[in-house]
Formats: C-alpha cells, sequence, structure tokens
C-alpha cells in the first residue's frame, strides 16, 4: 500500500545541485508535510538554525551502506537482549529524542509536531524494548527504498545501536537502497557511516526513491 500523499507544498524547493559551498542551502518556508516530503525528495532536510527553520543538503553527507554495518561482538550479543518493534510508541521515541537534557538537541516543539503528523505512512519508528520498557530507539522518514535517520536515543545501554542494526536488517531485506544519516560522527563512523560528496548521494537519492516501500512500513500506512 502506497503512502497517501498529503497536499502539495507551495514553496518551490531549492536544487541542492545547483547550491554554493555549504550544508546550509536555504531558509524559511514551513514544515507542512507536502514541504517535508518535498524537501527529503530533492536532497533536503528541515533543522533549525538560528530562530528560523533551515534546509540543509551536507556536503559530504554520511550515508550507512546496508551491506557496511559494522556490529562488534559485543553489539552482536546486545542485540538478543532486547525485543524490537516498529511504530507501537513513537511518540515516546520522538520525546526520547527530543529531551531538551541531552546534548545538541535540536528538536522543537514545532519540528516533533510536523513529524508526528507525518507519522501516518511516511515516519516511523524503530523500537528496542527490554522487560516490557522502551530502553531506546529511533526515528526517521521512508520514501519508496530510502530512509532518512533523523535521530536515535537510549536509555539502556546500546539500545539504539540495537535499534539501527534492526532497522538496517529490515530495509537490506526489504530492498531499500539508501539509509541517510546526514552528517557522520566518529561514532556513526565506527558503525559503518561513510561520507559521500552530494553529487554522489543525489544520484543515490534518485535510484532510492525507485524502489518500493519495504514491506515492514506497510502496516503505518492509512
Amino acid at each position: 500500500m502506497v503512502p497517501t500523499e498529503p497536499q502539495p507544498t507551495v514553496w518551490v524547493m531549492p536544487d541542492p545541485a545547483t547550491a554554493g559551498d555549504g550544508d546550509l542551502v536555504a531558509v524559511g518556508a514551513d514544515l507542512e508535510p507536502g514541504t517535508i516530503l518535498a524537501a527529503y525528495r530533492s536532497g533536503l532536510f528541515p533543522m533549525p538554525v538560528e530562530g528560523t527553520l533551515g534546509w540543509w543538503s551536507p556536503d559530504p553527507r554520511g550515508i550507512l551502506p546496508l551491506d557496511g554495518l559494522r556490529v562488534s561482538r559485543s553489539l552482536r550479543k546486545a542485540c538478543g537482549r532486547f525485543e524490537i518493534r516498529v511504530d507501537t510508541a513513537f511518540e515516546a521515541v520522538i520525546e526520547g529524542c527530543a529531551d531538551p537534557a541531552r546534548a545538541g538537541s535540536w528538536i522543537t516543539p514545532a519540528v516533533r509536531a510536523a513529524y508526528t503528523r507525518l507519522h501516518a505512512g511516511w515516519v516511523h519508528s524503530i523500537e528496542a524494548w527490554e522487560d516490557g520498557e522502551l530502553a531506546g530507539g529511533l526515528y526517521g522518514v521512508a520514501i519508496g527504498g530510502f530512509f532518512a535517520g533523523e535521530s536515535m536515543f537510549h536509555r539502556r545501554t546500546d539500545a539504539s545501536k540495537v535499534a539501527l542494526v534492526a532497522l538496517v536488517g529490515m530495509l537490506d531485506e526489504g530492498g531499500a537502497a539508501l539509509l541517510d544519516v546526514q552528517w557522520s560522527t566518529p561514532h556513526l563512523a565506527s558503525l559503518g557511516v561513510v561520507e559521500v560528496s552530494r553529487r554522489s548521494y543525489l544520484e543515490r537519492l534518485a535510484a532510492a526513491l525507485a524502489r518500493p516501500l519495504p514491506a515492514v512500513f506497510d502496516h503505518a500506512t492509512p
């Protein structure tokens, strides 16, 4: 089942391929569902900057090749401790990611509300549960064979990493082609994240968008 398309955006999204240097491509517009989806399809994503809404296209871009995930022995062992669920506690996951006590927290109430609206078919949570409690997880945007990881959190050691391992397996099994993590960090690099040029990313994005949505996300569509 294909997720229902929202009303088209009233904005013309800038083309990252013709943007100059710098990760920030534009500011302004809105967080309506049609605007957000148009942005991801263009290679952009929203993130607040200095009190306004910024649209970003990092160069280089961090991606996690689905055949490149590095799972250490300890992480593989941790995978057996958690139960993985999809979309059973989305609001709790985004609340955990948006916790203002976290260093570098950027998820404003407006961002949180916007992605919650898109949860019906477009935005999904991958959750790690232990002893009946939500231990950690991540959320992101799924369009065709493309998944944009937005944020992750954990309350118990390795819970968010286990959710990521599960996500990679779901995407690989479902025929997806691109897992975007926006920027690489030393932590993400240790898990297999690599950097590619903006041009290469946009080519990979176009190919991924042409693929079908992995079946694991079908249940969340209207």
